[in-house]
């Protein structure tokens, strides 16, 4: 297995697993916050879309696709708390904005190769993730770390457990 190929594993077995949290919810669902003041499921998939599309100037061959207008300022963590919540999209539109923009990263992976993993990753996120490839493992991080959280708010409305 090579690199690329991890990464690809990587990216596409978060994608599942955020899927299938998602399986059964509805859109009113994905407005429940699972204690006080914490992220909905509606906002945190805006924040994983908004994330991704922010991968473009170290992916610049990346096709994202354009969000909503308004989209990314919905989604920015002064708007994570508003109550009540007020102007989020869909499970539908996200779950299919989501799928976008991780078929261009999937995309622009695979253009990419073993040496192009190590070119260093420059402003804020260097520091989390200093190569190319450790800043596309962390996006398949942080959908799994948010995916983790949709578990909480799946117990609060009864859902089975899925792992």
């Amino acid at each position: 297995m090579q690199a690329t190929d991890a990464i690809r594993t990587a990216l596409g077995s978060t994608q599942q697993i955020l899927t299938w949290y998602l399986d059964d919810l509805s859109d009113a669902d994905l407005l429940v916050r699972p204690t006080p003041g914490a992220n909905h499921i509606a906002w945190q998939m805006g924040h994983l879309i908004a994330t991704e599309k922010g991968l473009s100037p170290m992916l610049p061959q990346a096709a994202y696709p354009e969000l909503p207008a308004g989209f990314a300022e919905q989604h920015k963590k002064d708007t994570a708390a508003q109550d009540p919540p007020k102007g989020f999209a869909t499970k539908a539109e996200y779950l299919d904005l989501f799928s976008r923009s991780r078929q261009a990263t999937l995309a622009a992976l695979d253009k990419l190769s073993a040496t192009d993993l190590d070119r260093p990753t420059e402003g804020p996120m260097q520091r989390f993730a200093p190569t190319l490839g450790a800043l596309l493992i962390l996006t398949a991080n942080h959908t799994l770390m948010h995916a983790g959280q949709f578990s909480v708010v799946r117990r609060k409305l009864g859902k089975p457990v899925l792992f």
